[in-house]
């Protein structure tokens, strides 16, 4: 076991609850970090302007993939505009810490569910 992870960090990373692809989302997030090659997708359903689910598919390293999880978590039942502030130290925080070289996979999480977000409301502008 990597030392370097919290504990926090460990258990969310060997038992995510949030993975996997909803059907027919209401929003798809993807971004990809061009320096490590992370890849992030976040599911949403929304109803009422609220996320009543959210799920996530990542390509990364532990942290990545506990941030995606602890990410969903923070997200889930939040209004929009509540989801949208949800920054890389509120997922930090909640992992109990990353390692410096490894905060990069929280901001990855926090702009993909921004860019989920920021796809849903131009869908709903377009429809």
């Amino acid at each position: 076991m990597n030392t370097q992870y919290t504990k926090k960090v460990m258990k969310q990373f060997m038992h995510p609850k949030n993975v996997g692809k909803i059907e027919n989302p209401d929003a798809v997030g993807k971004l990809e970090n061009d320096n490590c090659g992370d890849v992030m997708y976040m599911y949403l359903k929304i109803k009422n302007n609220k996320i009543k689910n959210i799920k996530f598919q990542t390509l990364g390293c532990p942290a990545a993939i506990a941030a995606s999880d602890v990410l969903c978590d923070l997200a889930k039942g939040k209004s929009l505009e509540e989801a949208e502030k949800i920054n890389d130290q509120d997922i930090t925080k909640k992992l109990g810490g990353l390692p410096v070289i490894k905060v990069h996979c929280s901001v990855l999480g926090a702009r993909t569910l921004k860019n989920a977000i920021d796809n849903y409301r131009k869908k709903k502008r377009v429809a």
